[in-house]
């Protein structure tokens, strides 16, 4: 090796050795390469450690599932994987859930909500059904079982649920062509050795949150309800605004969780006991107005020879529609379900039966709108009750005229120990010129319950819900034009022009009907009526804070009716001649006075009582 040769390799080393040395890794880019070392091996232990436990799991899971399938009837059904099957007709949509086998959301296709979409009834958020079976080694919820469908169709579903050794659960439902009824029959499949003897029942556990569908939501939950109804009797209910908590010893034929216009009805054929309900009231602005729960009893076979017969009602309170719903039931029992559009009491009910639903269904068939339905129902009870309301303010005329006659009795007695003779002469005198003093209560005892009874109707007429009518959108719930964001307190958020409009014709209504009392009485009758007059002026500003939350169609009828009540008074007080009418008075008076009677009707039971008044006093005295 010459010089030159050695030369370079001494080159060729030192510039490896340099360029080592200037590669040469700093201290903290040691310590981070030493620290992704350290990384890279816990993550890989990590990842060793996963599958070691996801390979436990695994074998764990199938040694489970060995284990509840030999130790549980239904330890196969409890897997799966859930599919939703559809029944649907032109009315409804029903989607119902193979994981538990019940209706698992159920919309409404003829019906809008606020956002102007079909209405949602329930949907599995707020909703749950579940059927409970207490067997002998175990209890069975078909709320954790996952069914097989067969015959899936628009309007039939078969679910069944398998067990061991041929043993099963099956759901049969049957969605009846253009109406809101669903049959479901629940049959057992070689149930029978796997319950004690003598048992044969089935726990149903019915849940909701009940869906706010309307705008004014205390005015919807006033309306909204848990309804049942009892074998062979009528309904019942717990109130949606309220704390309730019943059980019931009686029979039921169905429960209905129901809330202003739409129900969903659970209905037995081998009859509801043990039920228990209770409804808790849930915040405004949460969507939801009431919690209900139901749990009941019905019959169910465990040799699967006699299914349980259930239907469900899913639909629109609307009177008609429900009673035609005696048409689809399983053994053609009358259900009554009509009842859960609520009428009043009996005397207001039938009246809304009889009259007020024949008025109604009569005016829509002809194509009015609803606002103008509601101005000819006023017109047509208006004048089914002007011949009342005329003789009643003849009467009042009559004491009107003989005011004068009546001052001069008062001064004939003005001592108050003659305080019994003046109101014999007083009651003489009437009757002697033919005027009857409690006349003038005829028209407000027949409108009374007319008021009472459309009080009842128009918020449950689903017939008025979404229909526009002059400024109001909706005539089932407040107008929306003026609405502020803080709620004002005894207003709330809103104003109703409506309202308005029957707080002060109530008003002119009240101010006329005293003045005319005011003029019939004598004066010191006059004096003992400021109180009351007082009471009538406080009355329409009272209903203001109560009714502002009420439908806009039930403030329109209250105006319309007390505006045309206000204007037949005026019409009656300006077609009658007091000179003319005093004139017939006293040939009435002339006629009686060569006749002379005895006292007859409220003139001769007042003497009764005054004379009965007087001796009683007179037998005091004696004492």
């Amino acid at each position: 090796m010459n010089r030159d040769s050695i030369i370079g390799i001494v080159l060729i080393v030192a510039v490896i050795i340099g360029f080592g040395i200037w590669n040469q890794p700093s201290k903290e880019e040691i310590a981070a390469m030493r620290q992704a070392d350290s990384l890279a091996l816990v993550e890989q232990r990590l990842a060793d450690m996963r599958a070691q436990i996801e390979a436990d799991s695994i074998s764990k899971m199938k040694a489970d599932t060995l284990a509840l399938d030999s130790v549980s009837l239904f330890g196969a059904a409890m897997r799966g994987n859930e599919q939703i099957k559809v029944l649907q007709n032109k009315f409804v949509r029903l989607e119902v859930n193979t994981h538990g086998g019940v209706v698992s959301r159920a919309v409404l296709k003829e019906f809008k909500n606020q956002q102007k979409e079909q209405v949602v009834l329930f949907d599995e958020h707020n909703s749950s059904l579940n059927m409970a079976l207490a067997m002998k080694q175990e209890n069975v919820n078909t709320g954790d079982l996952y069914f097989s469908a067969l015959d899936a169709t628009d309007s039939t579903l078969t679910l069944i649920a398998s067990g061991r050794s041929g043993a099963g659960l099956r759901i049969d439902y049957r969605l009846r062509p253009e109406s809101y009824m669903l049959d479901m029959t629940v049959k057992a499949l070689n149930l029978a050795n796997h319950f004690e003897p003598g048992r044969r029942d089935i726990l149903l556990e019915w849940t909701d949150s009940l869906t706010q569908q309307e705008r004014g939501y205390k005015f919807e939950q006033q309306r909204s309800s848990i309804t049942y109804k009892e074998k062979g009797e009528g309904t019942d209910y717990l109130r949606a605004e309220t704390d309730n908590h019943e059980s019931l010893n009686e029979t039921l034929d169905w429960v209905a969780f129901k809330n202003q216009f739409f129900s969903y009805v659970l209905i037995s054929y081998e009859d509801l006991h043990d039920v228990a309900l209770t409804t808790t009231p849930l915040e405004q602005g949460s969507g939801y107005l009431s919690y209900y729960t139901a749990q009941m009893k019905t019959a169910f076979d465990p040799s699967g020879k006699q299914p349980t017969r259930l239907q469900f009602y899913i639909g629109p309170n609307k009177y008609r529609l429900l009673q035609q719903m005696n048409a689809n039931t399983v053994d053609g029992r009358d259900l009554d379900l009509q009842e859960l559009v609520y009428l009043g009491w009996p005397l207001f009910k039938y009246i809304n039966r009889y009259v007020t639903i024949y008025l109604f269904d009569g005016l829509t068939a002809i194509g009015l709108s609803m606002g103008m339905v509601l101005l000819v129902i006023t017109l047509i009870l208006k004048l089914i009750v002007y011949p009342a309301t005329k003789k009643s303010y003849m009467s009042s005329a009559k004491m009107r005229v003989l005011r004068p006659k009546v001052e001069e009795v008062n001064k004939k007695y003005p001592n108050s120990e003659d305080a019994l003779k003046k109101q014999q002469e007083i009651m003489q005198l009437y009757s002697q010129y033919g005027a009857n003093p409690m006349g003038g209560c005829l028209p407000m005892l027949i409108q009374m319950p007319i008021w009472i009874a459309m009080f009842n109707f128009v918020p449950n007429a689903i017939e008025l819900r979404q229909q526009p009518f002059l400024w109001a959108d909706d005539l089932s719930t407040y107008e929306n034009i003026l609405t502020w964001k803080e709620p004002i307190i005894g207003i709330g958020d809103h104003l109703s022009i409506f309202c308005v409009l029957f707080c002060v014709s109530n008003l002119l209504y009240s101010w006329l009907n005293m003045k005319m009392q005011k003029d019939t009485m004598a004066m010191q009758q006059g004096g003992q009526m400021k109180m009351m007059q007082w009471m009538m002026m406080l009355m329409p500003v009272i209903f203001f804070f109560v009714f502002n939350d009420y439908g806009s169609g039930l403030n329109y009828y209250y105006f319309i009716s007390l505006l045309g009540s206000a204007l037949t008074m005026w019409f009656l007080r300006w077609r009658t001649d007091d000179a003319k009418l005093l004139a017939k008075l006293e040939e009435n008076y002339r006629r009686n006075k060569e006749n002379p009677k005895k006292l007859s009707g409220f003139a001769a039971r007042m003497q009764a009582l005054q004379e009965m008044q007087q001796k009683q006093r007179q037998q005091q005295g004696k004492k």
